[in-house]
């Protein structure tokens, strides 16, 4: 702890935006400064300050500047008012995703940071205190177009030359019926393509989820719209498709339209969190009104009918994350932020 000067509170076991982002970029952080998560339902591979290690909050490290705690949910932001409370030398920095007008509780805790950092524009506009727009990076070698034959669409032995993925958690939210909707519509005339929907279904959708693999039998697609649950490692799902379509109703900031282009895809998406902000329609993409089920299937048939489309776009996207998006400028961006903390004492 006498080296850690930025703490990253993860108070929530489930697994969720703000867990994948923590796991993805403490260690990139970690090559630049001292930092640790503290909390459960993270991996062991993070660095970790245990419980019985909160007394040494109150010391500050051996550089002599106070620690920055870096919250992610209101949670956090209140532990971090209790603790600076009870005389911890702490800074307090929030890093808000959310797509909506804050309420007033969450209000009154923003206020209190030292710091605001938006993960988006949208997200930024929301707010209504200075802070600074930093977005979030991909790991680009986790995430990397096809290296192998495992890597291609044909060693997953399912029908079709084309794969179109809709992938995460399994619900409305999520837009998965509009997915299935389209591809209802649009595959008996492209008999090349096979769509994957991979993601977990929670108990309370398992129902609706149901409904929509009814409907698929009723229109005889069962075999080329496929629910293929959790898999073990969604990366090789994202190399594997042509086209991604993230069709959600809404969202914080959402990583997988950015996932799928480090894979090398094409893709299609919503309007909804940060997706408008990442695709360059008609270069890398295309972006629709979220809930909109027509423009959503019009913006997908033109790569069904043109495969080539899929690719060339892919390629552009491959080359705009790769400029834009590596997960070492959100890491240098936040550096930034702790820089001008530590320089107000």
């Amino acid at each position: 702890m006498s080296h850690i000067e930025v703490i990253a509170p993860h108070f929530k076991r489930r697994l969720s935006g703000v867990t994948s982002t923590i796991i993805q970029l403490v260690p990139v952080q970690a090559r630049q400064i001292g930092i640790t998560t503290f909390g459960p339902g993270l991996p062991d591979g993070l660095p970790k300050m245990r419980f019985w290690q909160m007394p040494l909050l109150w010391r500050r490290p051996a550089s002599g500047r106070k620690r920055i705690w870096h919250a992610r949910r209101n949670i956090e932001m209140v532990g971090g008012i209790l603790f600076k409370a009870l005389g911890a030398p702490l800074h307090l920095m929030f890093t808000s995703a959310g797509q909506r007008h804050h309420k007033p509780f969450t209000k009154w805790l923003i206020r209190r940071m030292d710091a605001v950092v938006a993960t988006s524009g949208r997200s930024g506009s929301y707010l209504e205190v200075p802070h600074q727009v930093i977005m979030h990076g991909i790991d680009l070698e986790a995430f990397h177009p096809p290296r192998t034959a495992e890597d291609n669409f044909a060693a997953a032995g399912l029908p079709g030359k084309y794969a179109i993925g809709c992938f995460g958690r399994v619900r409305p939210q999520k837009g998965t019926d509009l997915f299935v909707e389209a591809m209802i519509e649009l595959l008996p005339d492209h008999p090349d393509w096979t769509a994957v929907i991979t993601g977990r279904v929670r108990p309370e959708h398992r129902a609706w989820t149901e409904g929509l693999k009814a409907r698929i039998a009723a229109a005889g697609l069962q075999d080329r719209i496929l629910f293929l649950g959790e898999v073990p490692d969604i990366r090789v799902w994202y190399r594997r498709v042509s086209l991604y379509v993230a069709p959600s109703r809404n969202e914080g900031f959402g990583l997988t339209p950015l996932e799928a282009m480090a894979s090398g895809s094409a893709v299609v998406a919503s309007d909804a969190g940060a997706y408008a902000e990442m695709i360059v329609p008609g270069v890398t993409g295309a972006v629709v009104p979220a809930s909109d089920g027509e423009s959503l299937r019009e913006a997908v048939r033109p790569y069904l009918a043109d495969p080539g489309l899929a690719k060339r776009h892919g390629e552009a996207g491959l080359a705009h994350v790769w400029s834009h998006f590596p997960l070492q400028n959100e890491a240098n961006g936040l550096h930034s932020v702790y820089q001008k903390m530590w320089a107000r004492g």
